[in-house]
C-alpha cells in the first residue's frame, strides 16, 4: 500500500482544567454545585523511584502487544501515550534488526504518535477513509470491565492534537488493543468523559449535559492556557476541526459507558466524546506478575500469556 508520508510537529499534553460556573439574568443555576475534587492526572516521565514497577510492568505489556500481534507488512495505527510510546520504541527495535519489515504506522494522535514513531524510525503514512489498516494500539485512560468500552482524551492536549482522528482510525483497524494498568481496568469508574462541542453555542450544549447528569457530574469547559472564567475563560482549548472541549466530571461511579455514550450521543451539539466502544477488542493488562489479556468476545476471560 503506497500512504503517503506524514510531517507533524510535537506536542507536550497537559492535564490542567479548570472549572466552569454558567448563569444569567434568567436566574440558570450554576453548573458545578459540588465542591471541587481532586483529578487524577497522567504524566509522560521518566521512570524511576517508586514508579519503576510500574513502567516495568507497562514494557513487559508494550512488548507483548508487539510480539503477540504485529507481522511484517501490516499498517498499524499508533496510540499515544507511555505505553504506546514502548510499543513504538520496540517496533523501531524490532525493524532496525530485520525481525519486522515493511511496516507503516499511521499515528492516532497527530503530534503526540507521529513525533514518538519518528523518533523510532518507525515509517509513517496518513490516514485516508480508504485506507487499510490491520492493527491499531493505544492506551487508555480507562477501560470497563468486560465490555471493554474506553475513555480516551482526558489529558489536555494542544489544538493539534484530535479525538475525532484517534476514534476514526481505532474504529477502522481491523483489530484494536488497550494497554493498560491494573488500576485501570474496573467497573464503577469515576472521572471524566471529554466531549467535542460547536463552540458557538457551547453553553446551551454544556448546560444540557448537566441537566443530564444532574447531581452526578460537574460541567468544564476546558482552557487552552490558564484558567477558565465564568464563560470558559479567554482562552479556551480549540481542537484541530474548530471544537471546544467540554470535561464531564462524574462525581458518582459511572455505571454503564455504553448508557453514558448514548446518551451523550443524543444531544444536540455534541460533535464526538471521548468514549470508544469497538468489537472485537483486546486489553492487555500490565501487572507485577505480568501481562494478562482480556477479550470482549462472549464468555470471555482473562488469560496469563
Amino acid at each position: 500500500m503506497a500512504l503517503a508520508m506524514a510531517a507533524i510537529a510535537i506536542a507536550s499534553p497537559n492535564p490542567l482544567h479548570s472549572s466552569l460556573t454558567l448563569s444569567n439574568a434568567r436566574g440558570r443555576r450554576a453548573f458545578c454545585t459540588r465542591p471541587r475534587r481532586r483529578r487524577r492526572t497522567h504524566s509522560l516521565m521518566k521512570i524511576t523511584g517508586s514508579s519503576l514497577a510500574d513502567g516495568s510492568a507497562l514494557f513487559q505489556a508494550a512488548h507483548y502487544t508487539v510480539d503477540t500481534y504485529i507481522k511484517s507488512g501490516m499498517v498499524i495505527g499508533l496510540g499515544s501515550g507511555i505505553a504506546s510510546g514502548m510499543a513504538m520504541q520496540y517496533i523501531g527495535l524490532q525493524l532496525g534488526a530485520g525481525a519486522l519489515k515493511d511496516i507503516v504506522g499511521i499515528p492516532t494522535r497527530s503530534v503526540a504518535s507521529a513525533s514518538e514513531a519518528a523518533k523510532a524510525g518507525i515509517p509513517l503514512g496518513h490516514y485516508e477513509d480508504s485506507s487499510q489498516i490491520d492493527f491499531a494500539f493505544d492506551d487508555a485512560d480507562i477501560i470497563e470491565e468486560r465490555t471493554l468500552i474506553a475513555v480516551i482524551g482526558r489529558t489536555r492536549s494542544q489544538g493539534e492534537e484530535s479525538i475525532i482522528q484517534e476514534k476514526t482510525i481505532l474504529n477502522a483497524a481491523n483489530k484494536v488493543v488497550f494497554i493498560v494498568r491494573e488500576n485501570q481496568y474496573k467497573c464503577g469508574m469515576d472521572g471524566s468523559i471529554p466531549v467535542l462541542v460547536n463552540p458557538l453555542n457551547w453553553m446551551e450544549t454544556a448546560e444540557e449535559i448537566d441537566d443530564l447528569f444532574l447531581g452526578d457530574a460537574e460541567v468544564w469547559r476546558r482552557p487552552s492556557v490558564g484558567l477558565a472564567g465564568p464563560h470558559g475563560g479567554p482562552f479556551p482549548l480549540v481542537t484541530r476541526e474548530g471544537h471546544n472541549v467540554i470535561d464531564v466530571i462524574f462525581t458518582s461511579p459511572i455505571l454503564s459507558l455504553a448508557e453514558v455514550s448514548m446518551s451523550l450521543d443524543n444531544i444536540d451539539g455534541v460533535i464526538e466524546h471521548g468514549i470508544i466502544s469497538k468489537f472485537p477488542c483486546t486489553a492487555v493488562i500490565a501487572s507485577e506478575s505480568g501481562p494478562s489479556v482480556v477479550d470482549n468476545v462472549p464468555k470471555n476471560s482473562v488469560k496469563e500469556p
